[in-house]
């Protein structure tokens, strides 16, 4: 488990540079730790090498793992969140980054009334338009907001976006320049705080930060191929 300790280090390492470059303090990120198909021990491992903050994708799974592990450890839903897995994930995750659609998170906001819960949610914006991906679309996420906003359970803490994949970090620059902005002009025009830009996965973290993002999503860097 030492290469884990290893790419841990040098992943902080990286963060503490692209936002030293930015000039961003750099507790203003936050690494999750995505451990989609890793196993407890290996989430264990890392939990002692001291991250706490982890990722998981699909529900059954975290379902299955968390349990076993500290209750210390932390856990975000990174993934596409079925409308028939929202009861069993509200008490496993304390942020659920990937809410795509209206009628998701009018799903979870009834769902969470019936349950008493107060879910911490961020909204996936398909920037760059792909059809394979799940998320608002700009022009959707400004028709939308106002009333994801007014759903009484969810909290809406910021955005989220996957850019297209790119053999270079450096191309997927102007999505995360394009989040950003479309959360700059989104706190105007509804005037709300959106703090939270989830962006930055193990090829591109560098650049996300440099643009904004306040979470990153890193599980290669740290955990190896799968």
């Amino acid at each position: 488990m030492n290469d884990v300790a290893d790419n841990l280090d040098r992943v902080r390492q990286e963060i503490a540079s692209a936002a030293a470059k930015a000039s961003r303090p750099v507790d203003e990120i936050e690494l999750v730790a995505v451990s989609k198909k890793q196993d407890a021990e290996k989430i264990r491992a890392t939990g002692e090498a001291g991250q706490m903050l982890f990722g998981e994708s699909r529900v059954q799974e975290a379902r299955v793992k968390i349990p076993l592990l500290p209750s210390r450890l932390r856990w975000h839903f990174i993934g596409h969140l079925q409308k028939n897995k929202i009861r069993h994930a509200l008490p496993l995750f304390e942020l659920f980054h990937g809410i795509d659609s209206l009628a998701l998170a009018q799903d979870m906001d009834r769902v969470a009334e019936e349950e008493g819960t107060r879910p911490r949610v961020l909204l996936e914006v398909n920037v760059a338009g792909e059809a394979s991906k799940h998320g608002f679309t700009p022009e959707a996420l400004r028709r939308d907001l106002e009333v994801a906003l007014s759903l009484g359970r969810l909290t809406i803490e910021g955005l989220m976006t996957i850019p297209p994949l790119a053999p270079e970090a450096e191309a997927s620059r102007r999505y995360f320049a394009a989040l950003r902005e479309l959360r700059d002009e989104l706190e105007t025009e509804f005037n709300v705080k959106l703090p939270q830009l989830s962006m930055g996965m193990s090829g591109d973290f560098a650049v996300a930060i440099e643009e904004g993002a306040t979470l990153v999503r890193v599980g290669t860097a740290i955990f190896g191929r799968r």
